[in-house]
């Protein structure tokens, strides 16, 4: 059988597919269960060959069990993709040019760094590929042009918008006061509220989320469902920087 350029065209893709849905899947929960699925697939392959009736049985109840699960446990990643796929982001274009995020992640720096100086509680969710308009849509609009004094303004204790996240996209700021979504991860009794939707966002969309502690000053930035801890300013530009620059982002 002789191989034609359909043939390449259809391999081209599937594995550009595959390509992207194991970026998708990078540096979030998804790829701890992949393991244990591969650690099962393998485990049962060789129960068949040594002949373990009842390892194997066992096994490929397991497997059942676990495909029926997959959508509930894998949610986040699921619904991630599709709204990619829906944006047309899945087969965006290769090479295309990062835009560039340096004005806007100076600001949020800046800013960032007086609010922990000042022990002043912050939530900054900064948007990439997936759209955040159900998030804006919880707070107060405002489309206004991202500054560091704005931002320093908004969670000033005593402003009516302080409690709540800040959303930023395309070089504005969209909205403030807006609710996130709550981690079901255990972070320990010595993080809050705050820390807790800055990993639910990062877990349900790609969102950067900034988020300062208003008990110590911390800053930290959650990516992917993890959250980095103990940044200064140096280090927190570092990190936008790497993460927001490239198209994509999350890789």
């Amino acid at each position: 059988m002789s191989f034609t350029l359909r043939d390449a065209v259809d391999i081209f893709i599937v594995a550009y597919v595959i390509y992207r849905v194991i970026n998708l899947m990078q540096g979030t929960r998804a790829i701890t269960l992949v393991k244990g699925l591969a650690v099962i697939f393998a485990s049962s392959v060789a129960a068949r060959t040594l002949n373990l009736h009842t390892i194997s049985w066992l096994l490929e109840r397991t497997t059942t069990i676990v495909l029926v699960a997959l959508p509930v446990v894998f949610y986040p990643e699921l619904r991630r993709g599709l709204e990619q796929i829906g944006r047309g982001r899945l087969f965006i274009r290769l090479g295309k040019e990062a835009e560039d995020h340096t004005p806007a992640i100076e600001e949020i720096v800046e800013a960032a760094t007086h609010l922990s100086a000042a022990k002043i509680g912050g939530l900054l969710v900064l948007e990439r590929q997936i759209g955040l308009e159900e998030y804006v849509e919880t707070g107060i609009a405002l489309d206004a042009l991202l500054s560091k004094e704005l931002l320093i303004n908004i969670f000033e204790p005593n402003s009516p918008l302080h409690d709540g996240a800040v959303i930023i996209a395309e070089g504005r700021l969209r909205s403030a006061a807006s609710v996130l979504p709550l981690t079901d991860t255990d972070l320990g009794s010595h993080l809050g509220t705050r820390h807790r939707a800055a990993v639910g966002m990062s877990e349900q969309t790609d969102a950067l989320v900034v988020v300062i502690s208003e008990e110590t000053g911390t800053i930290s930035l959650a990516v992917g469902g993890r959250l980095r801890r103990y940044l200064n300013k140096a280090r927190l530009q570092e990190q936008l920087s790497f993460y927001w620059q490239r198209e994509g982002g999350k890789r």
